[in-house]
């Protein structure tokens, strides 16, 4: 930075003759008497003191002392232009931005004020004010080189921000807040970059990050409509609509045209109704109702994750009501990708896997909601579907003979008469041997299930899950068992024919 100590004419013509009155004095030894020190000359000591203080990297120290001279001597020019390089020293721009103005007001030529004023612009993101003082300078002093970095910083910047509104319309937010940060970089004190990086990153969940930077401006700017609108933005994103509805209100009576934040109003409160609208339709059992309010309701705001994820949800459960549970399954899978950790859909979505006997994607649902919470309930969901992944590896004997699991006795044995006598061997004999070979797998399948459904002990075992044993299993002859059959249920001359 250049230097901040400036010695005036004046100050040279004191200082000679402060000299000249000492040598007086010496000569009149018996005559003490003090000299009263003018205002102009204790703000020039007041200076030199900041100058000090300055150097040795003491901004605060130095700022009142170059405030004390402005006090003494407000006409200067030179001490608002040192306090203006203080406050920059300070990051305090709009203050710097002040004084360097005023001292340019005192004295027009004062080229220092120029370039404080351009690099102060510049980090406060003003464009234009920066290459105003930038032409200002160039008049002055046409070979000055002082603000060509400024200028290129300057030109940068402009088409920094060309490139920011084009990703902004096309809702590429992610590009940006890239983009913003190098533009921050250029013009660090600049609010209305800090707080467009804030609406961006709640557009992308970030609202965390985004709430600080909200806070942060205000905290500079209790009244700042922009901060205020972002805060609420958070809110809304984070499924607080109510308190979000006040901010957009409250910024609204800050800038009575904040576009934002009339639009975000009335869609918070649009968002509001339709929620509790389905809802309301959901308990009173009007599930086709609220199925489409909850699906008109998701159209309002793709970005908004945390309420979609729950109108989703809502949705899922309206679907399992109606019987529609693949649909049931889809939306959980939809607010599983906005938010993997929504407990409640994972165990609805395992819920409905088991009741499309889709067991394996069941299990593995409970076990990742295990991870998530382990509570005794969720341990025994786990255990119940394994065991009906498990079941659901044995063969079907009901499905095989084509019955209810409540079949009784009768309807048992008149199914494996009809199955039995499809399937047997000899009535595809004339088939090709691919036919034959699959028609007796089938004949064996009817034969087993007819042996363990018709015994009263294993049907018990087979019903609670329990394993039927291998021997028994390998033990069974099924050409025995319709032997057995037939002769049992028709007499000892028994006989059936088979028509081709």
């Amino acid at each position: 930075m250049e230097n901040v100590i400036e010695i005036s004419d004046s100050e040279r013509e004191e200082t000679s003759s402060a000299s000249e009155m000492e040598v007086d004095l010496q000569e009149v030894p018996d005559a003490e008497q003090i000299v009263p020190k003018d205002a102009a000359t204790i703000a020039e000591e007041k200076k030199k003191l900041g100058n000090d203080q300055y150097k040795a990297q003491n901004y605060q120290n130095a700022l009142k002392l170059y405030s004390d001279a402005i006090s003494l001597c407000p006409d200067s020019a030179a001490y608002y232009g040192n306090r203006a390089a203080c406050y920059m020293m300070l990051l305090n721009y709009n203050s710097a931005l002040n004084d360097a103005r005023h001292a340019i007001r005192l004295d027009p030529n004062f080229e220092k004020a120029y370039v404080r004023v351009a690099k102060c612009c510049l980090a406060l993101g003003d464009i234009i004010g920066t290459e105003q003082a930038v032409k200002t300078v160039a008049e002055l002093e046409p070979q000055s080189t002082a603000l060509s970095t400024e200028q290129q910083a300057a030109q940068k910047l402009r088409q920094l921000e060309t490139t920011i509104q084009t990703n902004y319309d096309s809702q590429a937010y992610r590009n940006v807040v890239f983009y913003l940060d190098s533009a921050l970089k250029i013009a660090p004190a600049c609010l209305r970059y800090r707080l467009l990086k804030a609406e961006c990153l709640a557009y992308l969940g970030r609202c965390d990050e985004a709430l600080d930077i909200a806070v942060g401006v205000m905290k500079l700017d209790s009244t700042s409509a922009d901060a205020i609108y972002v805060r609420g933005l958070c809110l809304y994103y984070t499924d607080n609509l109510d308190k979000g509805i006040l901010h957009f209100e409250r910024a609204l009576q800050l800038d009575p045209d904040h576009h934002k934040s009339k639009q975000m109003r009335s869609k918070c409160k649009q968002l509001k109704e339709m929620k509790e609208n389905g809802n309301m339709l959901f308990k009173s059992g009007r599930y086709r109702e609220a199925h489409v309010i909850y699906t008109d309701a998701l159209k309002i705001d793709e970005h908004n994750k945390d309420i979609n994820s729950k109108l989703l949800y809502n949705r899922a459960l309206v679907n399992t009501r109606i019987s529609a549970l693949r649909e049931a399954v889809a939306d959980c899978n939809r607010v599983l990708e906005l938010n993997a950790q929504y407990l409640k859909a994972l165990l609805l979505r395992a819920r409905c896997h088991n009741d499309l006997e889709k067991f394996e994607e069941a299990v593995a649902d409970y076990e990742t909601a295990l991870q998530l919470e382990k509570t005794p309930e969720i341990k025994r969901l786990l255990r119940d579907a394994k065991f009906a992944l498990k079941k659901s590896k044995r063969k079907d004997y009901y499905k095989i003979l084509g019955i209810a699991r409540n079949a009784n006795e009768d309807e048992i044995k008149k199914a494996y008469r009809k199955k039995a006598l499809v399937h047997h061997p000899d009535r595809h004999a004339g088939s090709s041997l691919e036919v034959r070979q699959d028609e007796e797998i089938k004949f064996k399948e009817v034969g087993e299930a007819y042996a363990i459904l018709s015994d009263a002990r294993k049907k018990a075992r087979y019903d609670s899950g329990q394993d039927i044993e291998e021997q028994e299993q390998a033990d069974f002859d099924p050409n025995q068992m319709f032997r057995s059959f037939f002769q049992f249920s028709g007499g000892r001359n028994a006989s059936f024919n088979f028509e081709y």
